[in-house]
Order: C-alpha cells, then structure tokens, then sequence
C-alpha cells in the first residue's frame, strides 16, 4: 500500500532535477527552471517565513469545509524552507500577534494543505 503523496506520513513530496538540482514543491516530473527531468524527493521542512497574511473569510465552499465552531481567521504564508522552495503553508499559531517575516518554522504536510509550525529549541539541533 503506497502513502498518499500529500498525507503527513509521506512528508512533503517534493522533486529535485537530475541536472540543475533545483528543488519543487508539490513534485513535479520536470524542472521549471531546465526542463530536464525531475526526481521524488522528501522535503527536509525546515525554513523560515518568507511573507505572510491573515485569512479573514472562510474559503469558498465546497472544497472548504465549515468546522463545528464556525470559520476563524487563519495565519496563511509562505515558509522558505532550506532548499530554496517556497511553500504555501497554514501558520499553527498561538499569538497571530507573534509571527514575524524571518522566524523558523516547520512544514508538514496536511490533509490538503501544508502546515507550519514554529520551530522549538529541540527541533533547531536535529
């Protein structure tokens, strides 16, 4: 049984060209850069947050699903991860007062959409 490719199990999915090894999230079996062919390769998730914004309406439904307590605005941005890809991702905040353009996150993969993170103390050494 194969994991699906954006299921958290599978870590972000990503593709790394053969030739010019530039790196691309969600894969992709060509390189946006040469056109030469591109390989799986699991994303390490690591970065920092490259720009930001708060979602105050609910998305258009369907796909979106309405949770039990009603839409709250949301933290949406881009993560920069360490191999130079840019991934759109929901910010799991505490405090939206809190982020900050340049502070570490992690990325995981989510039902559908990436989720980041801040980055703990013991997350930074491993």
């Amino acid at each position: 049984m194969t994991t699906h490719p954006r299921s958290p199990a599978a870590g972000l999915q990503g593709s790394r060209c053969s030739g010019c090894s530039v790196a691309v999230y969600p894969a992709d079996h060509a390189c946006p850069r040469c056109g030469g062919p591109a390989d799986p390769a699991v994303l390490e998730g690591a970065g920092t947050l490259w720009t930001w914004t708060i979602q105050r309406y609910a998305p258009k439904s369907p796909p979106y699903q309405v949770p039990p307590g009603g839409f709250e605005p949301f933290a949406l941005g881009y993560v920069e991860l360490e191999e130079g890809v840019r991934v759109a991702a929901v910010l799991e905040v505490d405090d939206i007062d809190e982020v900050r353009i340049g502070m570490p996150l992690t990325v995981t993969a989510g039902d559908g959409v990436p989720r980041a993170r801040p980055t703990t103390n013991r997350e930074e050494g491993s």
